[in-house]
């Protein structure tokens, strides 16, 4: 039995104990060498003989000292006292992830997907160092005075090089949030992980884990057989952006799983910046992720959230776009170019444009990117098109960020999807909108997610009915030969 008082290692003293587990336990104590408290992970004497349970223990040490990320707890230290082997990590002053839910029930969705997002950057980190960490829980997120998140307790972790004590056929983990295929003692891997923070986020966002049973192993079952419950039901709140993330993130099968945390971040990072898009405005640990975005997915996030001071200057200069454009749009009254030579949406209909409603849009440069060629882009012909200009080295050569093509619905309209019609497969693009014509990418919203265009490619739009008089088609990285072409584009709403 361990004593609070007790110095371990000759120098931390345990001050008191604040959780414990069926192989170890653990306490605060206090470091007078270098004057601060830490958090001690001290193996049970009485299994410290295992083998089998002593080298898991030393391995987590070994694991998680790699690991060096401001949303993983940082090992300070490990060794031996009196047989016993403990761990030394950095103290986290405040409650864990589970603590925060029971006491608040279902989180603030911009504080979820917040907090999703740094866990998903710590696996990131993990994964790069072969590591999984095989039980995924909000118990083992613990929430810093600063509200940040930071994974913890990677006692059953396992090196994906490794073999042996986490061998396949061995359920480890917390019932609540497994995988299927490690409820089936198959092969773990990253997407395991992935599949549990799926489920962490449902939590959040619900207040609730998704299956219930008499039995762990009944609730491990579930995973394997039941489908998830809807969380748009259960929180009509959640976007259809949002709810695709958890979809995809708690497939059963791998194969539609998503692959990697990365391509989970960058999915949650995009739905955490349409949220603060919407919104206007975010609050608590939401505010902190979306001033650390980069690459397209920060192009979500209203500027003035991000660069405040920028967002001043932008907002006038849009002003003075705007007033020209207005004027500009206002001695249009032609008749519209025909019907769409887009594929048909059941339950949809087409957006009526004018002959001229198309502009190109090149605001990193000249200006102008193939403006008399913007009409056959919405002329319901496919023998026209609309291109870009040629880069050689692609727009990085160029030191763009992108061109595109814009169009003018008349008046605002909450469109729910575009459609595109290309010759060029390959390039990148997505969809913006905005009540006027920023004149810089940043003043617009980001409506869609970033695609790898098809010969006909379909961007579902998220605009929280919030209708919008322009859209515009924003192409952020070419095909191989330098010139992406747009032979139609239809607006449906």
């Amino acid at each position: 039995m361990t004593v609070i008082g007790t110095l371990i290692g000759d120098r931390f003293r345990l001050d008191e104990k604040v959780g414990s587990g069926g192989m170890s336990s653990v306490y605060r104590a206090y470091d007078p060498t270098l004057e601060r408290w830490v958090a001690i992970k001290l193996m049970h004497r009485d299994i410290s003989n295992e083998a089998d349970q002593l080298e898991r223990f030393r391995r987590e040490a070994r694991a998680v000292a790699q690991l060096n990320h401001p949303h993983v707890v940082t090992v300070i230290d490990a060794g031996e006292d009196e047989g016993a082997p403990f761990i030394v990590f950095e103290y986290v002053e405040g409650e864990t992830l589970k603590d925060r839910i029971r006491r608040l029930g279902r989180l603030p969705v911009p504080e979820a997907v917040a907090y999703a997002i740094e866990i998903g950057r710590a696996l990131e980190c993990a994964h790069a160092h072969k590591l999984v960490h095989r039980d995924v829980k909000p118990q083992n997120v613990l929430i810093d005075p600063d509200g940040r998140a930071k994974v913890t307790d990677f006692g059953i972790a396992r090196s994906l090089e490794a073999q042996g004590l986490t061998a396949t056929g061995r359920v480890l983990g917390t019932t609540d949030y497994v995988s299927p295929e490690q409820a089936l003692g198959h092969e773990v891997n990253e997407q395991s992980d992935i599949y549990s923070l799926g489920i962490v986020l449902y939590e959040m966002l619900t207040g609730e884990a998704p299956f219930k049973a008499d039995t762990q192993v009944a609730v491990a079952m579930k995973h394997v057989r039941e489908p998830l419950p809807d969380v748009q039901r259960l929180r009509p709140e959640v976007s259809a952006a949002l709810a695709a993330v958890v979809e995809r993130a708690t497939a059963k099968e791998t194969q539609n799983r998503y692959a990697t945390a990365a391509e989970v971040v960058h999915d949650l990072e995009e739905v955490l910046a349409i949220e603060a898009a919407r919104s206007g405005q975010a609050t608590g640990e939401a505010t902190s992720v979306l001033r650390s975005l980069s690459g397209d997915t920060a192009d979500f996030a209203p500027a003035r959230l991000r660069h405040p001071r920028r967002a001043f200057f932008l907002t006038i200069l849009a002003l003075a776009i705007v007033a020209g454009v207005i004027a500009f749009f206002a001695t249009r009254t032609e008749k519209g170019p025909g019907p769409a030579a887009t594929p048909s949406t059941p339950n949809l209909s087409n957006v009526t444009l004018s002959k001229n409603a198309a502009t190109d849009y090149d605001p990193e440069g000249d200006g102008e990117e193939s403006p008399s060629q913007a009409g056959f882009a919405i002329d319901g012909l496919p023998t026209t098109e609309w291109d870009t200009e040629q880069y050689e080295g692609g727009f990085e050569a160029s030191d763009k960020s992108g061109v595109g093509l814009y169009m003018d619905a008349g008046s605002p309209v909450a469109a729910r999807q575009l459609d595109l019609v290309t010759s060029t497969p390959g390039f990148k693009a997505a969809v913006y909108a905005s009540d006027s014509v920023p004149g810089d990418i940043e003043g617009w919203n980001k409506v869609s997610r970033t695609l790898t265009v098809r010969e006909n490619q379909r961007f579902t739009l998220d605009t929280a009915r919030q209708p919008f008089r322009y859209y515009l088609l924003w192409i952020s990285e070419l095909p191989e030969d330098g010139k992406a072409v747009v032979k139609e584009l239809g607006l449906k709403k």
